[in-house]
């Protein structure tokens, strides 16, 4: 960890290495990596991914393996701070899928999109066609394949030759996909987006920005389906408060 700890652009925060960069410069990076024909996979990482990693090695690999790994929740930026290795700012997935679709029709990149349920997908393509008129949708597939199935979804996604490819696939399984497909798919940027798809598509709402600047982005969707979140959310939102009081006690001794 101490290695790490003094690496330019690069800070540890409860034993996950994260990239200490703004959301200007990751957009940067993956503008540059397509003109230099090189790949980056992006990982993003809440206060429950955090949790859910301690005990689950696969995810935990896929998601430390990512080329670059990104603070997506205000808590982690917070714990970042407390812990005296502070980020710059969170990059949420949501608002870096945004972006990179906003510079990819700038400049016509091609675009893959994978996941969710067909009807969502279909709305989201339409979405994306009506705020980035000049983006290349170079292909797409919803979320419902097999494991068995993954390499040919990879292979079908090189033959569309995109640029970048947006996973909206629920953790672990697109952090796995990522990690052994990949370079298969032939994408230069691929980015592991998360519900961002239901949200584009109006399946979901998101915070409004000021739930959002004070780090009460959980709190919006518990509300919005309790019942389903409500369990998840205690569990590891109590777990992040744990794991953040022991490492604090552990550096104050």
């Amino acid at each position: 960890m101490s290695a790490v700890q003094g690496t330019p652009g690069r800070q540890v925060v409860l034993g996950t290495v994260l990239d200490a960069l703004t959301m200007r410069d990751v957009v940067a990076r993956c503008v540059d990596a397509i003109d230099d024909g090189r790949r980056i996979s992006i990982g993003v990482v809440n206060a429950a991914k955090i949790v859910n990693m301690r005990g689950d090695a696969m995810l935990r690999e896929s998601v430390l393996d990512c080329d670059l790994v990104l603070a997506d929740g205000q808590a982690v930026v917070w714990a970042s701070r407390v812990l005296g290795h502070p980020l710059p700012e969170r990059v949420a997935g949501i608002d870096l899928f945004l972006e990179l679709l906003a510079e990819g029709a700038r400049r016509g990149h091609r675009v893959y999109f994978l996941g969710a349920r067909p009807e969502v997908l279909s709305r989201v393509l339409d979405e994306v066609r009506r705020r980035f008129p000049g983006l290349v949708v170079a292909g797409a597939r919803d979320g419902y394949f097999t494991d068995d199935e993954a390499g040919q979804v990879a292979r079908e996604i090189a033959a569309t030759r995109a640029d970048m490819l947006f996973l909206g696939i629920t953790s672990p399984k697109k952090e796995i996909f990522v990690g052994e497909w990949g370079e298969t798919t032939g994408a230069k940027i691929i980015h592991g987006v998360g519900g961002s798809f239901d949200i584009l598509a109006g399946e979901t709402r998101r915070a409004p920005r000021a739930w959002q600047r004070l780090g009460l982005e959980w709190l919006y969707r518990l509300l919005q389906e309790p019942m389903r979140l409500g369990p998840r959310y205690l569990k590891t939102n109590a777990a992040f408060l744990l794991m953040l009081a022991r490492e604090r006690l552990r550096r104050r001794r």
